[in-house]
């Protein structure tokens, strides 16, 4: 599923504030400062803290790994 690259733009995570890198292909979001995953449910991201996965280390060197390789950016600049 692909996201509005209008509210890509703005999305940011609800914790920190900070931009989040969108993996389209796994529809999520995802904080690499905080190491959370927020789900992308039938297009609509899904931005609340409580409901964000926490990411082990294995996952989150995979994440920042194929966000490198596929040119992934972050939603907005920092």
């Amino acid at each position: 599923m692909s996201l509005d690259p209008k509210l890509l733009a703005i999305l940011a995570c609800p914790e920190d504030k900070g931009p989040l890198l969108w993996f389209a292909n796994e529809d999520s979001l995802y904080n690499p400062r905080l190491r959370r995953r927020y789900l992308v449910r039938d297009g609509i991201p899904v931005m609340l803290i409580d409901e964000a996965e926490s990411v082990a280390d294995g996952e989150h060197d995979r994440l920042i790994a194929l966000a490198e390789a596929e040119g992934i950016r972050p939603t907005f600049g920092a």
